[in-house]
């Protein structure tokens, strides 16, 4: 039963990405990628990967200088993209442990939960199966205040992934949503560039505080 349960959902989603974005797009970011972290000197690292609220944490190694640090985000990314990619952006880093960070565009894209979930699964079962000493962990859609709109529908995806990661031994959930809220339960307005999407500093702190518990 459950063997079918996914293969429903998996139908589902391919017959939506047939009409999704080429994922090539993204083919100079990868490039690019590879050449400022070459895998020969990034055997056993930590990667952080997903979309640009990870591209554009550029103190990542900084936050983490124990820390032999990747960061392959790349912008405008989602779910999808990120497992066409899988290849280069994480496997063949052989990483210690992985900070995944896709969803937010999904939702903001239309896509729905369990589209997303499912996207997520053949990831995590890909990185089990060509790496399986790697621990994942799975963050958290972020609350913006551009996109809270589309609250209701990232706290459901935030607790399907939550879900989701207890069911599985080397995948922990990162949850960036609460920190990043004021007392009124909404987004702080001043941890955000003037797109109100993407965070500055004081936002990037936050994320190194919670995320820092997992390393």
């Amino acid at each position: 039963m459950k063997n079918f349960f996914y293969l429903s959902l998996l139908f589902v989603i391919s017959s939506s990405l047939a009409f999704a974005q080429d994922p090539t797009r993204f083919s100079d970011q990868v490039s690019q990628i590879s050449k400022d972290y070459p895998a020969s000197d990034f055997q056993s690292s930590v990667v952080f990967t997903g979309s640009s609220t990870i591209r554009m944490w550029k103190s990542l190694q900084q936050d983490f200088p124990g820390e032999k640090i990747v960061n392959s985000g790349f912008g405008g990314s989602q779910a999808s993209d990120l497992l066409h990619y899988l290849d280069e952006l994480v496997l063949d880093y052989k990483p210690e442990k992985v900070f995944i960070y896709e969803g937010d565009n999904d939702i903001s894209a239309g896509k729905s939960t369990e589209e997303i979930i499912t996207t997520y699964n053949l990831i995590v079962e890909q990185i089990e199966n060509e790496s399986p000493n790697t621990e994942i962990v799975l963050i958290s859609a972020k609350p913006s205040v551009a996109r809270w709109n589309l609250a209701d529908e990232y706290i459901a995806l935030n607790a399907a992934m939550k879900k989701y990661a207890r069911g599985k031994k080397k995948v922990k959930y990162a949850d960036l949503w609460k920190p990043m809220l004021n007392s009124e339960k909404r987004p702080m307005e001043d941890i955000f560039l003037k797109d109100n999407l993407h965070m500055n500093e004081k936002g990037y702190a936050i994320w190194a505080k919670t995320i820092g518990r997992f390393l």
